[in-house]
């Protein structure tokens, strides 16, 4: 009895692994810009009262940049 939980023990939590980091995972999002730059935020960039986007690049700084640079934001898919 004890070899069969071992054995069962193993699967169960590689399992658990996957679907833990399965829910970790962010959507990236990809910021082109007036002047044909293409930024790629990680996560979904917010809109600040200030006239900014705020964002975190790949590298996962946090950076802003004015709407008014904005030409589309646009979901990655994954």
């Amino acid at each position: 009895m004890k070899i069969k939980n071992r054995t069962l023990l193993l699967p169960l939590a590689a399992v658990l692994c996957v679907a833990a980091l399965t829910g970790c995972t962010r959507t990236s999002y990809a910021i082109q810009t007036n002047d044909a730059r293409t930024i790629i935020s990680d996560g979904k960039p917010k809109e600040a009262d200030s006239g900014l986007l705020e964002y975190t690049d790949a590298n996962g700084v946090k950076q802003q940049i004015s709407k008014t640079e904005v030409k589309q934001v646009t979901e990655l898919p994954k």
